[in-house]
């Protein structure tokens, strides 16, 4: 029952944007308050499953997501082998100061990921900060179904499908029109900003830079994710067919 500072996943990548997606546990767990507990099961019923490919998957930043709505209700943290899905590199500038992930298509893929176990008020938490629910918002949660995403947990249970945050802007590509594929932050901000003489305009000439001026200018932040689309770096993730109108 080890906190979440002795473990090493106490870091928030929204209070420090360069170490996202932040630190991932090793293993499955329940994050409850500052510690990770043991499961007694892998599958909850009762709540929905949420896979996550970026920063939901650090109980350093679940812990302050929740907080910030007042929760400190336990979340089923389960390891599980996904395939058919990547993690791809969201098109637009996020506010917290990073270009976050997102998932993409890869039918001969397969990862590993932590499915979230979310009940009503921890799932509205979780939709709020992607902005799920607003018309402009940066991610649509979307359900992915078995066999197009296969999700199998340790015990060898498929899932009938489950939750992923898909990016409306698209994905980044890699110059040959595959999804690129997310290193961590600072590599991704160095190879962005060496690839762009407008983005370094924009947001400096280092990772520091970019977090630094990105961090909460909504403006800034509008102009940089235009500038992905203008530069030809935007394609679809593949996910978009399963995107509820």
């Amino acid at each position: 029952m080890a906190t979440l500072e002795e473990l090493g996943l106490a870091g928030v990548p929204r209070e420090d944007p360069l170490t996202y997606p932040g630190a991932w546990p090793a293993r499955s767990g329940l994050l409850h308050g500052d510690r990770m507990l043991p499961l007694t099961r892998l599958v909850y019923d009762d709540r929905a499953p949420v896979l996550a490919v970026g920063s939901n998957a650090c109980p350093g930043q679940l812990r302050h997501k929740m907080a910030g709505f007042g929760l400190d209700s336990p979340v089923p943290m389960v390891r599980s082998r996904v395939t058919g899905l990547d993690v791809g590199v969201s098109a637009h500038v996020s506010r917290m100061g990073y270009v976050s992930a997102s998932p993409v298509k890869s039918p001969s893929v397969t990862r590993e990921l932590f499915v979230l176990w979310l009940d009503r008020r921890q799932l509205d938490v979780i939709d709020a900060s992607e902005g799920a629910p607003l018309p402009d918002g940066n991610f649509r949660r979307t359900w992915l179904p078995v066999p197009d995403v296969q999700v199998q947990l340790a015990d060898d249970t498929v899932l009938s499908g489950a939750y992923a945050y898909v990016n409306r802007h698209g994905v980044l590509h890699d110059g040959t029109g595959a999804p690129r594929r997310h290193p961590g932050q600072r590599p991704l901000l160095t190879e962005l900003l060496a690839s762009s003489a407008r983005l370094r305009e924009l947001f400096g000439t280092s990772p520091e830079d970019f977090s630094e001026r990105a961090r909460g200018d909504a403006r800034l932040c509008a102009r940089g994710t235009r500038l992905f689309a203008e530069h030809g770096w935007v394609s679809g993730s593949g996910l978009e067919p399963y995107v509820a109108p």
